[in-house]
């Protein structure tokens, strides 16, 4: 079953207090997403890390519930 929007949205703020959530599912299958977060915890570090913040808050379900992430990044 795929990942809803809304519980990509909550794994996100959880382990990111604050941050700014924006997800588009882009093709309507529930199952590829495009994520935009801004978040202070961001803020002096690199953009890799800063996807890899995202990605462990979503601990694990990459490529199993959630096939796809296209993703964007904004320090706050």
């Amino acid at each position: 079953m795929p990942m809803a929007a809304h519980d990509i949205e909550a794994a996100i703020v959880a382990a990111l207090p604050g941050a700014l959530v924006e997800i588009t599912d882009l093709v309507g299958d529930g199952d590829h997403y495009a994520a935009k977060v801004t978040a202070a915890q961001f803020s002096g570090i690199p953009r890799v890390r800063q996807h890899q913040l995202v990605y462990n808050a979503l601990g694990g379900r990459m490529g199993g519930v959630l096939h796809a992430l296209q993703l964007t990044t904004i320090p706050a």
